[in-house]
């Protein structure tokens, strides 16, 4: 998907030979010179500080292998998914690729479904995880379903979305609320905010009327199932839907009903403990978002509604 960078000093172990013969005309004059090369930049990164101004921050073991491993469930337009071509495409791999500059690195995204992806770090299969990922205290805390299951993680905070209601368009079968989705069928992709408040919405429905609730590994099968007549609505974060909404079909299959809810934010996770990663991740966005290419980026995608200002840490309710 994407490349990786491949390190000048490993190809430079293959050259030792043929630079040993003037190792000590050059060590003389660098002593009469002084050292010409204390300025070149963090290890890993030739263009020197003013190409990558943040390297310093990452540690020395993310610094020296060139990349940032980020799990993400790469299904989620327009997020994060892949294009006609095969490639990763969306807000998080365009602003990862703003933050790599920042840092030095190559965001490089890995796929995996949605709910494995805190595991993930815990496993250090991912440094990061940047997909979508709503900042909750739960998630912070490693609690689901009420349960301690992990340490938790840390977030930096960078969108703002909601949560919505669609359904297939001219058919929205009285639904305006989740209150009206009782004794219907609802789809989203599992362990989303939409998978639980569609579970607590079901512990609210009427004998009689039962909330069938039907999870996907990812969102793509949801609407494939939607678009169907499988079910009779849908839910997914607010971005996600209006894309759905205005891309599916060429805008004739589904539409949103009702309002937006439980407005939060998005953030990148990173597993407790690694609180150098974590603010570098922090001081980069903070600085995409100064410099104007974070907005740019959000305009790209038609997203420019939940822009926020500020990278807060673990800002999440």
């Amino acid at each position: 998907m994407t490349a990786r960078s491949t390190r000048i000093t490993t190809a430079m172990k293959s050259r030792t030979a043929a630079v040993g013969a003037i190792a000590v005309a050059g060590a003389l004059l660098l002593t009469a010179c002084g050292d010409q090369t204390k300025n070149d930049g963090p290890k890993g990164n030739s263009a020197g500080k003013s190409a990558a101004p943040l390297a310093h921050l990452l540690p020395q073991a993310i610094r020296d292998k060139g990349t940032v491993k980020v799990g993400s469930d790469i299904a989620y337009a327009p997020v994060e998914f892949k294009d006609d071509s095969g490639k990763v495409a969306g807000i998080d791999p365009d602003l990862g690729a703003a933050l790599g500059k920042q840092l030095g690195v190559t965001f490089q995204f890995e796929n995996g479904t949605f709910d494995t992806l805190v595991t993930g770090l815990r496993a250090k299969r991912y440094d990061i995880a940047m997909s979508a990922m709503t900042d909750t205290k739960d998630r912070q805390n490693g609690i689901a379903d009420g349960k301690k299951v992990g340490e938790g993680v840390d977030f930096v905070d960078y969108y703002s979305a909601g949560v919505s209601i669609y359904t297939r368009k001219g058919k929205d079968e009285g639904i305006k609320t989740w209150s009206d989705l009782c004794g219907k069928t609802i789809v989203m992709e599992r362990g989303t905010v939409s998978h639980d408040l569609a579970k607590a919405q079901a512990k609210k429905c009427p004998a009689g009327k039962k909330l069938t609730i039907q999870p996907f590994d990812d969102d793509q099968q949801a609407q494939t199932r939607l678009r169907s007549g499988g079910a009779d609505a849908g839910s997914a974060d607010s971005p996600i839907a209006a894309y759905a909404v205005k891309t599916s079909g060429g805008g004739k299959d589904f539409q949103i009903v009702g309002p937006t809810v439980e407005a939060a934010p998005y953030g990148i996770a990173v597993a407790k403990g690694n609180d150098q990663l974590t603010k570098a991740i922090q001081q980069a966005m903070s600085a995409i978002i100064k410099n104007g290419t974070y907005n740019k980026v959000l305009a790209k995608w038609g997203a420019e509604q939940g822009a926020v200002t500020e990278a807060k840490l673990n800002g999440g309710s």
